[in-house]
Order: C-alpha cells, then structure tokens, then sequence
C-alpha cells in the first residue's frame, strides 16, 4: 500500500512564525528598556541595595498616604484628637484660671469676657491664635500675647494704644491714639489739656499734625486745637483762642508755622491784640484785630463831620 504524504499546514506555519517573532520584539523591547534602565542606574550615584531601599520607601510612603486619606475620610484624626483631649482634662490640663497683664487705660473686664469663654476647656483645644485675633479687635490694644502655662492657666499680656489727641464729632469727643484709632468717648472735663482735632477726615492726618507741630517745638505746646479745612490744609488754635490759618501741602505748612514761629519770637503775637492769622498765600501775612475796622470807620465819620462845620 501507498504510503500517503500528509501535506503540511499553511496556516499552522504562518501562525508559528508570527508568534515567534512577536516573542522576538518582546524579547527586544525588554532587553533594550533593561539596558536604559541599567544604563540609567549606573549613571545615578545608587547602588543596587540602596535602589531596593528607595523604592521600598516609594511604596511604603504611598500607603501611608493612602491611609490617611482613608483615615481622614472615616473620622479617625477627628476622634483621636477628641480622646486627646478627653485625656488632658482628667489629668487636669484645662483652662481654670486666666492672668492679664499690661492694662492700664482701658477695661481689663473686656478681656476676661473673651479669655473667660476659654474656661473649663482642654488646653489642647485652645486656639491662642483665634484668641489673640479676638483680643486685637479691641479698639484699645495695639497688640496681644496670649500663652499657655501649664497645667491650667492662659497668661496674656496686653499692649496699649496710647492716647493721643481728642477727635471732636458733632455728638461727641472721642480719645485717639497718634494713627486716628479710635479709643473711647471721653467726657469734656477730662479732655481738658489734650490737642482737640476737628473737621471731616481729620483721624487720618494726626501723624500729618503731629510732624507739622514738631517743626516748631517751641510753639507746638501752644496749640490747644486744630481744625483738618476741606480736606487739605489746617487751622491752628493757639491756648488764647487765637487762629492761624495754614496753606496747602505737608512742606508749605511746616514752613509757615516755623516763619510764624520766628515772627511770634520777635515780635509776641501769641497773646496780643490779634486775633486771626492768614499765612495761605506766603510771603503775604495778614493779620485782623477785632474792632479795628469799626473804630476806622468812626474815626473816618468824625473826619467828615469836622469837615463839614468847617465848611459851613
């Protein structure tokens, strides 16, 4: 019998030959990203063990993250810090006393009420930073220091704004401090002896004021009030009620008043029969004398009616 010859399969051999060289490309493709790799290790200053230890710490540093997050999102921080807290308290860590210091003018008891809200309270749930901002809304403090002294005190120290000048408002006198803050209503009698400041926008000038005052220091004392004019210039009221009008401009003031000043040594203005001073247009001064006009005006009258019988 015939022996039969068995024809091999096409299809079998394409698919064999494709397989084997996909495999190929693998085995290329592996080997050329192994060799960048290597290359890339060997030129980093690494060595095999310590690149284990990286990616190691990669890895953990990952999970740990994600635990947090996971963590964060069940609650878990939230109620460890409140067993914290709970902690501190049995072991006497809360807030039973509080200690003020460094107030002087102004009511110590405005600072209790807000340092008292703290009592009784876990000092690892006080915030002394939204305390401090509590403390610093207070028109009198210019700054706070608030600090936990364990077991169970809070200590604050206060900075006061110091006073400076009365602002006059049409209902009322009001305690300011040398940046326009302002402090308290103040009864007149006890305004008595401060610098009175006056007119529209006037808080936002008194450092403005006060460089002008110092210009001339010896007349500067002398001034009992001032008056901000539209915005742009002062009037100055000397102790006998006296007016000194100003001119326009920090440096066109401050001159004014120093010139002012030298004609006050030479020639005793401040108390004298004058009444107001009008330095806005220098070089020219001028100068009005209650009555002079009136008494002008008769002498003038006397001068006709003499004229006049002598004509007759």
């Amino acid at each position: 019998m015939a022996n039969r010859i068995r024809r091999s399969d096409g299809k079998g051999v394409r698919r064999t030959a494709k397989s084997q060289s996909r495999a190929g490309r693998a085995r290329w493709a592996k080997a050329k990203t192994s060799g960048f790799v290597d290359s890339a290790m060997g030129v980093l200053p690494f060595t095999e063990e310590q690149w284990t230890r990286i990616w190691l710490a990669i890895i953990i540093g990952a999970g740990v993250a994600l635990a947090f997050v996971i963590a964060n999102f069940a609650g878990v921080p939230a109620m460890a810090s409140a067993e914290v807290s709970r902690m501190a308290s049995e072991a006497g860590f809360e807030v039973r006393r509080v200690r003020v210091t460094g107030t002087d003018r102004m009511d110590e008891r405005e600072v209790y009420a807000r340092a008292l809200a703290q009592r009784d309270r876990s000092m690892p749930d006080v915030d002394i930073e939204a305390l401090r901002a509590e403390l610093l809304d207070l028109p009198w403090v210019a700054d706070a220091r608030v600090s936990k002294q364990l077991p169970d005190m809070l200590a604050i120290d206060i900075v006061e704004r110091e006073p400076h000048a009365v602002l006059v408002k049409p209902d009322r006198l009001v305690l300011i401090d040398i940046g326009g803050h302002e402090l308290t209503p103040v009864a007149p009698e006890d305004a008595a002896g401060r610098l009175r400041i006056s007119g529209p926008g006037a808080a936002r000038q008194v450092g403005a004021l006060d460089r002008l005052l110092a210009a001339a220091p010896a007349l500067g004392p002398q001034v009992e009030a001032a008056e901000w004019v539209g915005n742009r210039r002062w009037n100055v009221t000397f102790n006998g009620g006296q007016v000194l009008a100003l001119p326009e401009g920090e440096n066109e003031a401050a001159s004014a008043f120093v010139k002012f000043a030298r004609m006050d040594g030479q020639n005793r203005l401040i108390g004298g029969k004058v009444a107001s001073f009008d330095m806005r247009n220098p070089p020219r001064v001028y100068m009005r004398v209650p009555g002079r006009s009136e008494r002008l005006q008769a002498e003038d009258l006397a001068a006709e009616m003499a004229a006049g019988e002598g004509a007759e």
